[in-house]
């Protein structure tokens, strides 16, 4: 049997209220367990922080994702040390290089994969704006160079970077799909074609829900696929503070971001118990 493990964000536990309140490390921590939670995503860059967060997790059976944004191969290295010491489970790398072409790409990813193969624990690529992975078409040039290249897939990017009209085109669905099919774990938020982050629980923001829930629906298919018996996919839930939130005038969010997340967590819950329903 396969398993899903749903992660929160430790980066969207951040407030950021008007009345300058924020909780500690360790209240979020609980927080996320208390929730039924699997696990946290988190900054693998600051030894300190992790270190309390491995202190206050681990031990309750919580699985850690790192993050890092190195922009040298050599920056890889302290983060792998960090990970490994602090028992990381798997590491999103969001490749914080913005290469115009496609071939000064190759070194840097080369470079990486090599740290990777020294480690015992997964590293993936993440899909995201402002980075190597920011555009669509040069990220499917990427795949088209390395096909054994593992993203973590994150397409709210991709939905905003590429502005894709509803209903969505074959052809775009397509391109989607193929980073879909790369994808070993997954960060989760649903974007309209204007914004990164819209609140879920608004009934008008039902036609984006339905097109993410169809994209998550096919990742999960796929991975299911290529995984073998046993395995584990993570789904971050990711609803970040401002300014990916969308804040009103009193320039507090719109809506609980700590109950959408678990609206979410519910909802990517159901989506994956229909996959193992009807798997082929």
């Amino acid at each position: 049997m396969q398993h899903l493990k749903i992660l929160q964000s430790m980066w969207a536990m951040e407030r950021r209220h008007t009345d300058g309140i924020e909780r500690s490390v360790e209240q979020n921590v609980e927080m996320i367990m208390a929730a039924g939670f699997d696990g946290l995503s988190a900054r693998c860059t600051d030894a300190e922080i992790l270190r309390r967060i491995s202190e206050a997790a681990r031990p309750q059976g919580l699985i850690i994702q790192g993050s890092c944004y190195p922009q040298t191969v050599d920056e890889l290295k302290p983060v792998l040390e960090l990970a490994t010491k602090y028992g990381v489970d798997h590491i999103n790398l969001q490749p914080n290089v913005r290469p115009r072409r496609l071939q000064d790409c190759i070194p840097i990813l080369e470079g990486w994969r090599r740290l990777m193969e020294q480690v015992d624990f997964p590293v993936y690529i993440e899909t995201h704006r402002d980075r190597m992975t920011t555009d669509l078409y040069f990220t499917l040039d990427l795949l088209d160079c390395f096909p054994d290249l593992k993203l973590l897939g994150d397409i709210s990017h991709y939905l905003v970077g590429r502005e894709f009209a509803v209903p969505v085109s074959d052809e775009n669905h397509r391109m989607i799909e193929q980073i879909l099919d790369h994808c070993w774990a997954f960060h989760g938020r649903v974007a309209s074609r204007e914004q990164v982050q819209i609140e879920i629980s608004f009934p008008h923001h039902k036609i984006w829900v339905d097109l993410f829930m169809g994209w998550w629906e096919y990742g999960f298919r796929s991975w299911r696929k290529r995984s073998q018996p046993g395995a584990v996919l993570c789904y971050t839930c990711e609803l970040g503070p401002q300014p990916y939130s969308i804040t009103g005038p009193d320039g507090n969010d719109t809506t609980d971001r700590w109950k959408e997340s678990l609206l979410l967590k519910g909802m990517i819950g159901e989506l994956w118990a229909k996959t193992a329903q009807t798997a082929d």
